[in-house]
C-alpha cells in the first residue's frame, strides 16, 4: 500500500485494529483483480488522508482474508464499512464518491 495513513487489515490484526478501536474505522473489503476496487482506491487515499488522526482507514483482501470477509457477509466488491464501537455502522457496496465515505465518517463520530 502507498499511502501510509492506509492500513492493511487481516484476519490476524482486524479484532485490535477495528472492532477495539476508540475512533470510527472506515475498512474497504477489495481484491487485486477487481477493477472498481482500483478504482475506488484514489477516494479511500484521499478519505484516509483527510481524516487522519481523527480516524483509521483500511483495507481488508478479500482473498488473502477471507474469514474476515465471510464474517461480515461481503458478497460484492468493492464494500466498504464503517465501524464504531465494534458495530457496523454504514455499509456501501460498489463505487462511492469521497464525500459520501467522509460524512459517514463524520456520522459515526458524532455517535
Amino acid at each position: 500500500m502507498a499511502n501510509a495513513n492506509v492500513r492493511e487489515f487481516t484476519d490476524g490484526n482486524f479484532d485490535s485494529e477495528v472492532l477495539t478501536s476508540d475512533v470510527p474505522v472506515l475498512v474497504d473489503f477489495w481484491a487485486e483483480w477487481c477493477g472498481p476496487c482500483r478504482n475506488l482506491a484514489p477516494v479511500i487515499d484521499a478519505v484516509a488522508d483527510e481524516f487522519a488522526g481523527k480516524a483509521r482507514v483500511g483495507k481488508v483482501d478479500t482473498d488473502a482474508n477471507r474469514n474476515t470477509a465471510m464474517k461480515f457477509d461481503i458478497t460484492a466488491i468493492p464494500t466498504v464499512i464503517v465501524f464504531k464501537g465494534g458495530k457496523v455502522v454504514k455499509k456501501f457496496v460498489g463505487f462511492q464518491k469521497k464525500d459520501v465515505l467522509a460524512n459517514a465518517l463524520i456520522d459515526a463520530a458524532s455517535k
